[in-house]
Parts: C-alpha cells; structure tokens; sequence
C-alpha cells in the first residue's frame, strides 16, 4: 500500500472516531442512551460502577482482537486496534465536557446522526471500532453462511434490552432504537450518497414504441433483455432504464400513453457508472 494511501487511511479512522466519540459521549451516554455495539454494554457499567465507558470498550475487546488476528489477519486486527483506542479516548475526553442537550429525543436523532457518519469513514478507511461489528466479521469469517447483518441486528437489539432492564425506563429503549435506525440510514447515506439513482423495468408488448418515446422526449437510453412469463408461457422484451429520480414519473406516463397494462417496476439503483452517471 502506497504511503499516501495510509496516512488517507488514518486521517478518516481520526475523523470518523471523533465524530462517534463525540455523539456517543456528548449526546447519547448523558440521556443513558445507546447505538448497540459495546458503548451500549458499557453505559450501564459506566452508571452503575463509574467505570469510564472508554475503558470498559478496550477491556471487552482485547479477547476480540486475539481471534481477530489469527482469523482476519494483522494488518486490519492492527487498524482496528487504532481506531477502538482512538475511539475510546475521545469518548473518555469528551465525556468530561458537560452535556448541552438532555432532550432524549433530540439526543437520539444527532447521536444516532454523528456515529453514523463516524462509523462510515471508520469502515471506508477499512477499518473498524471493534464490538459487534467485529463480532460479526468474526462470524462470518469462521462460518461464510452466517448473515452478518442479522448477527448486528441481533447483538444490538439484545444490548439494548439489557439496556432497559437496568435503567427500568422504557423510553431508554424506545430512543435507543431511533439511535441505532439513524446510525445505520447514515452509514448507507455515506457509503452510497444521497443521489442514489433509479432503476425502471417496463414489461409490454409494445416495448419498442415505449423504448423509441423514452429516447425521443426524455432522450435517456434504455436497454432490452428478454424473459419468459412463466405464468403466459410467453417470451418477451423487457425494457430497463437506470435514471434520476426526477424522470422517473415522466417514464411511467410515457409507458402509460402507450400501454395502459404495461407492468412496471421501479427500484433503487445505488452505484451507477458509466455515461451520464459516475466515471
């Protein structure tokens, strides 16, 4: 790996980790909040035996980071271990600043909000803060047929629980939940950007007049493919068009014109390249 690469690497994993830090110490731990992982697990810890919360994430994870290394390898188990320590001593610095909103639902919205978007420059340096996320690679690296993502889900919903039965407030874990649903929204925002495109599938027997009026009064390009309707037992051209999110309805009333029983799907198109999209 190139030298600029590495410091590219490291300058994202500090800025995600401040970012994380700070809304995990700030606005979430403050309100007894969590986003799931092990800052969850250690907000209780932290209330109940004042064992600072960036203390108790190193101590979980060092059992994490030795089957981390015989399994993923030293050179992620190394970035990792930078960005959990990184991450444990800004939350333990800005722990000490006295928190300015105790409004659990606001709390939730710009906490869940700020560790999204820390956690999605950790993961696009490569890297990770350890916890769940590191459970879950974990998993998946020992069994290739776990669902990482339901493993997350999972964990988090289980330290969230663990959560409410502590604190005994319900709204702890009604919060939380918005927290965690942000935090995951940001990380897709960041990773895939908010300008994501769509993609449109018109199935019709009159495909070529549809193709010829979408290139003509939208001048947008289309392509065929063919499939068989398994239902008609009848071959026919579908035609696919990937485009903005604002053509979308003048597609659909051009199919209409032509074809009123034109089946069409629409769907999201997040990473698109080529002409007209992404170099």
């Amino acid at each position: 790996m190139k030298l600029k690469d590495i410091f590219k690497d490291i300058f994202l994993t500090l800025i995600g980790c401040i970012l994380a830090a700070f809304g995990t110490a700030c606005f979430l731990l403050p309100n007894k909040l969590s986003s799931g992982g092990f800052s969850g697990i250690a907000t209780p810890i932290y209330y109940l035996f004042n064992i600072k919360m960036g203390t108790t994430i190193i101590l979980l994870n060092i059992p994490l980071f030795i089957l981390a290394y015989i399994k993923l390898g030293k050179y992620f188990v190394g970035k990792t271990i930078i960005s959990t320590v990184a991450f444990s001593y800004f939350i333990d610095i800005f722990e000490r600043i006295n928190s300015f909103i105790y409004d659990k639902f606001l709390a939730s919205i710009y906490g869940g909000i700020l560790i999204g978007v820390g956690l999605a420059l950790v993961f696009k340096a490569g890297s990770s803060t350890g916890g769940s996320d590191l459970i879950a690679s974990l998993a998946g690296a020992y069994n290739s047929n776990m669902k990482v993502g339901r493993i997350l889900v999972i964990l988090d919903f289980i330290i969230v629980l663990c959560n409410l039965l502590v604190f005994k407030n319900i709204e702890i874990g009604l919060y939380s939940f918005i927290a965690i649903f942000l935090n995951g929204r940001m990380l897709d925002l960041v990773f895939e950007g908010i300008n994501f495109s769509k993609m449109i599938y018109i199935i019709s027997d009159k495909y070529d007049e549809i193709a010829k009026l979408i290139s003509l009064e939208l001048e947008k390009g289309a392509t065929g493919f063919y499939g068989k309707g398994l239902y008609t037992n009848k071959d026919r051209l579908i035609i696919m068009c990937v485009t903005k999110r604002n053509n979308i309805v003048k597609i659909k009333e051009v199919a209409k014109k032509v074809d009123k029983n034109a089946f069409i799907i629409i769907t999201d198109a997040r990473e698109v390249y080529g002409l007209g999209f992404k170099k």
